[in-house]
């Protein structure tokens, strides 16, 4: 049976009245209500511990965490791209482009984004970077497929942006529920925020033993199921996965453009890493440019959302939030919802707009700025998915598919039926109860694959391999040791 955990809702405070009873609690939405907490948090809380235990010189193994948990470069050890930060430096404190310490470049950038602030200043209470130069971007990503301004909608990062579309294609009081349907494994976030808006989660498995591919024939199936108990009404793909490493080819592509054109779908395209692609023979190819290629009817028809971060990817500026969504095809009459759906926020972080500026339009060869942007630590994980998927499988109990793209590895994990029973009488699932150990022994950090969704007596663990080459070294070595030593205790 597939499940996924959700926030547990404790204290809240709602219309002035602190909520901390049952009774109380019943006054809270029911679907917020089912939220239940993330598997990963009992992993950040110790984590917190253990680092407090290092700094009061608690003897350990390793002198530090290290955490893979997450798709954050920073966090992980990767420095943050200069020119991205030079010009918001820029920004933020203009005197710095009187000396000869930044390149022309980058002050001509900070100017330019200055100029479309109120007064010149980032302190303003909005800002708006170019819609054009976002369009300009993604007609040169998609091979000089048109894209329009008027199509595109910026926001404080792409799941910001998925929650809104959401929002628009779920009916909360419809009966039977509006249905989405969602790939496994998925990322928790997007399962948080269609739980939270009463709708109803409809997965559809991902073939792991054929590279994490997404097949037709499995939508078919999850379609069929969910008519019985909701109404379909979204396909939801991830493109490179997250978090299995896949990324779509144009053929699959296409299968699924039919599909959701057959089941009148509307196609949510989350792309977020789209800039990292580095199997061989693969290219990122976005659902807009595959639709284009297919002409009309499809192209005309097809309703679709794609969305990007800042936030992911070789950018990786976490904490900036900013992003955007364009969307194709769609009623007229719809997008004045939307338009009002999106106004009615506050605008994305001024700074996160610009790093969405320079994120569409990085430094091109013949800047100054150049070839310091193709030396940054973000370059060298490229390497490291070979790497890592070849020194997983040299391991005992694990089994890893080719990393494509994406941020991430997802292995599987044979876990022992002892381990697998310990975790049961420590109320763990086992993927956790592994995780738990891995970072209490060796340091380090990663996510359970029950967080993302995942075929029934299967278990996965995630990591970040977005790490500098000396960090994944050591990862690899803590790993090794705790991995061998932990199966060799419950065979």
């Amino acid at each position: 049976m597939f499940s996924f955990t959700h926030f547990t809702v404790t204290g809240i405070k709602l219309l002035g009245r602190h909520f901390t009873d049952m009774s109380a609690l019943q006054e809270i939405s029911l679907n917020i209500r089912n939220m239940k907490q993330l598997e990963y948090s009992v992993l950040a809380r110790r984590t917190n511990q253990i680092k407090d235990e290092l700094k009061k010189g608690v003897k350990k193994s390793y002198r530090e965490v290290i955490d893979v948990s997450w798709g954050d470069p920073h966090r992980a050890g990767v420095k943050p791209l200069s020119f991205v930060r030079q010009v918001l430096a820029a920004c933020i404190y203009p005197q710095l482009m009187d000396g000869d310490k930044l390149m022309v470049d980058v002050k001509q950038r900070a100017q330019m984004l200055l100029r479309a602030c109120p007064g010149g200043s980032v302190g303003k209470s909005y800002a708006y970077i170019q819609y054009g130069r976002v369009s300009e971007y993604i007609t040169r990503r998609d091979g000089g497929v048109p894209s329009h301004p008027e199509n595109i909608y910026i926001s404080s990062g792409s799941q910001w942006a998925l929650t809104n579309i959401l929002k628009v294609l779920v009916n909360s009081e419809a009966s039977p529920r509006t249905g989405v349907l969602t790939p496994v494994p998925c990322h928790s976030t997007t399962i948080l925020s269609l739980m939270a808006l009463g709708a109803e989660v409809v997965p559809y498995y991902l073939r792991e033993e054929q590279g994490w591919a997404l097949d037709v024939e499995e939508l078919q199936r999850a379609w069929g199921s969910a008519k019985e108990v909701c109404n379909p009404v979204g396909l939801y793909v991830i493109n490179p996965g997250n978090p299995a490493g896949y990324v779509q080819s144009r053929k699959s592509m296409q299968e699924v453009i039919r599909f959701a054109a057959e089941k009148r779908l509307f196609l949510l395209a989350d792309e977020v890493y789209q800039d990292c692609v580095f199997g061989e023979e693969t290219e990122f190819v976005s659902y807009k440019r595959a639709l284009a290629e297919m002409g009309s009817p499809l192209s005309d028809t097809v309703e679709l959302a794609s969305f990007h971060t800042t936030s992911k990817g070789l950018m990786g500026e976490c904490g900036l939030r900013a992003g955007y969504v364009e969307l194709v095809n769609l009623d007229p009459a719809v997008m004045k919802h939307i338009y009002s759906l999106f106004s009615a926020d506050s605008c994305a972080p001024v700074l996160g707009q610009f790093a969405l500026d320079v994120m569409t339009n990085p430094p091109q060869p013949g800047d100054p700025s150049y070839p310091l942007y193709m030396k940054v630590d973000h370059f060298l994980f490229l390497i490291h998915r070979k790497a890592f998927t070849e020194f997983i499988n040299s391991l005992p109990g694990f089994s890893c598919q080719p990393v494509e793209g994406g941020a991430f590895a997802f292995p599987r994990v044979f876990l022992p039926p002892k381990a697998i029973e310990t975790a049961k009488e420590l109320g763990m699932k086992p993927d956790t109860f592994y995780c738990m150990r891995l970072l209490e022994e060796a340091g380090v950090l990663s996510s359970p694959g029950s967080e993302y969704g995942q075929q029934e007596g299967t278990y996965h663990i995630r990591f970040c391999i977005m790490t500098p080459s000396e960090i994944m070294e050591e990862i690899l070595r803590r790993l090794s040791t705790f991995h061998k030593r932990f199966m060799n205790e419950f065979s």
